[in-house]
């Protein structure tokens, strides 16, 4: 019965860790929604509905340990397989999100959990199996039933934590899988020692142990490739982190910070030039829109998705050192920021954490003058960075004359994301303005939704740009004499839906944005269907 119950609370600790690191491993491709969540659990959840299924059927045929341990052993080979198959198909995916081709990206998703089908189906039929195995009288079978099944359910409480805590941090993904694996066949290589019946299956159990740890030895330990095929672009950094797939690539003097997907961009190092050319050099127009106009050196700036700093950077080089503090959830991207994009200007704090629980913890006396949202996982912004309550939080740690700008997603032709925007923060400030970033009309682009304590307009934006000081750079002062044709009032439509911590549906519109520039591609002659009207 011990070695029952080993064996059972281990297959439950390598199911649900073999779950954590499926999400993990599909995150840097198909992103962290609640969508690719729901695939990984439902399926996860049909997979142990099947193997409960079968593994009752092939107890009652094969009521014998050494079937049990055959199953256990198949199923750790599976797992241990899992990060070894997963890259060419993962790489499918890839071009699917680079082309936006939705078929060639949904059919990666869906043969990835596939992949994830034979391990925990066999896992799944090892608790049925065991209380087989274990009832010896039918008088004592819901009591021998109900303690197996509570001793797998604290094996799956353990495998919960054991990926998030541990092994994905230490270890990465690919290592976690190998790791979970050799567990569960040192476990059934020992339960087959202890019985004398099944000693003979300890030879299969110590061969599928050996074959996990030469596929863990020879992995070549990298996530993808090191080279962009479409660019040659070199790869001077690739690492896994606790939140994030992360690479820095060069591109002549210039550098780019991707993550996950690698879709977009969250951050570009220029050091021979001023601007970005990019949705970051928008974030300089929002001190414009108050009435005093460039900050202070006595102000502050506050940045949520600092990322690897290129936003204070561009503030640094245009207005001067300015204090600002960053905040960017993962640690190792503002070690990255100061090893490969010039982060380091003493007048930056950066704090790694998340940006609405740091400004929660916040003293209610500090107060920013500037406050810029660019916290991204392409292509969602967090939810709780959207709502009425977070901006309500925002305003109340701003000063009088201060103004918010945030970086938002949309189509050429489909806005619903910057008008859901707009309309939450009108709940919140008294004036809401709209920069929209030029770009291709066949690509997806960036508006930034602007909002200042202070009643404001295009008019007073305009005053602005035409007293700019002559101290700042030329390059900037142009620039900003050409976005004023770029700026608007935010009129949302009838019905644009105002986001709060109960009800944001920001993927829900992102999704709709994402499918209807597909469709628009799909057109003949690239012609564009009519925008989605907001929800």
């Amino acid at each position: 019965m011990k070695s029952l119950s080993l064996l059972v609370f281990t297959a439950g600790a390598v199911t649900l860790g073999v779950e954590l690191s499926a999400a993990r491993l599909l995150e840097p491709w198909f992103g962290n929604s609640q969508i690719v969540w729901a695939a990984v659990i439902g399926l996860i959840l049909l997979y142990l509905a099947v193997g409960a299924w079968l593994g009752g059927k092939l107890a009652d045929r094969f009521p014998s340990l050494g079937g049990l341990l055959t199953l256990a052993a198949l199923a750790g080979l599976g797992v241990a397989l899992t990060p070894v198959i997963s890259p060419p198909v993962l790489r499918l995916a890839v071009i699917g999100l680079n082309d936006y081709l939705p078929g060639l990206l949904a059919g990666s998703l869906f043969v990835v959990l596939l992949l994830f089908s034979l391990p925990v189906i066999l896992l799944g039929a090892v608790s049925p199996w065991a209380v087989r195995l274990a009832v010896s009288d039918l008088q004592q079978t819901g009591r021998v039933a109900g303690r197996l099944y509570a001793i797998a359910t604290c094996g799956s409480i353990v495998g919960t934590f054991l990926p998030v805590l541990w092994l994905i941090p230490v270890y990465g993904t690919r290592w976690s899988f190998y790791l979970l694996a050799c567990w569960l066949l040192t476990v059934t290589l020992l339960t087959a020692l202890v019985n004398k019946r099944s000693r003979r299956l300890s030879g299969f159990s110590l061969l599928a142990l050996g074959a996990t740890l030469t596929l863990a030895m020879l992995d070549p330990g990298s996530v993808r490739a090191q080279w962009d095929s479409q660019n040659d672009s070199p790869i001077l950094y690739e690492d896994e982190s606790l939140y994030n797939y992360i690479v820095v690539r060069a591109w002549g003097s210039e550098r780019h910070l991707q993550l996950n997907e690698g879709v977009g961009l969250h951050s570009v190092y220029h050091p021979d030039s001023l601007l970005s050319h990019g949705i970051w050099d928008y974030f300089l127009l929002a001190p414009l829109f108050r009435p005093q106009g460039p900050p202070a050196a006595h102000e502050r700036v506050l940045v949520i998705g600092l990322a690897a700093g290129t936003a204070p950077n561009l503030f640094n080089q245009v207005y001067g050192a300015v204090e600002t503090v960053g905040v960017e959830l993962d640690p190792q991207i503002i070690e990255i920021g100061r090893r490969y994009f010039g982060m380091t200007q003493p007048n930056l704090t950066a704090v790694a954490a998340d940006g609405r629980r740091w400004l929660q913890e916040q003293p209610d006396d500090v107060r920013f003058d500037i406050v810029l949202v660019d916290a991204y996982r392409p292509p969602y912004i967090p939810f709780h960075l959207t709502t009425v309550e977070f901006f309500r939080l925002a305003r109340a740690h701003m000063t009088e004359q201060g103004v918010l700008a945030i970086n938002v997603g949309r189509s050429a032709t489909d806005f619903a994301l910057v008008d859901a925007l707009a309309a939450t923060l009108a709940e919140v400030f008294p004036s809401v303005l709209v920069v929209d970033e030029p770009g291709p009309p066949d690509d997806l682009g960036n508006s930034l939704v602007v909002a200042a304590v202070q009643p404001t307009s295009q008019a007073a934006f305009a005053a602005n740009v035409a007293t700019l000081p002559l101290s700042l750079p030329p390059e900037f002062r142009q620039f900003a004499g050409q976005s004023l044709s770029r700026v608007r009032a935010a009129q949302p439509p009838a019905g644009t839906p105002v986001f709060t911590d109960d009800r944001a549906p920001v993927e829900q519109l992102v999704h709709r944005i994402i499918w209807g520039f597909l469709r628009a591609r799909a057109q003949p002659h690239g012609q564009l269907l009519p925008a989605a009207q907001s929800a």
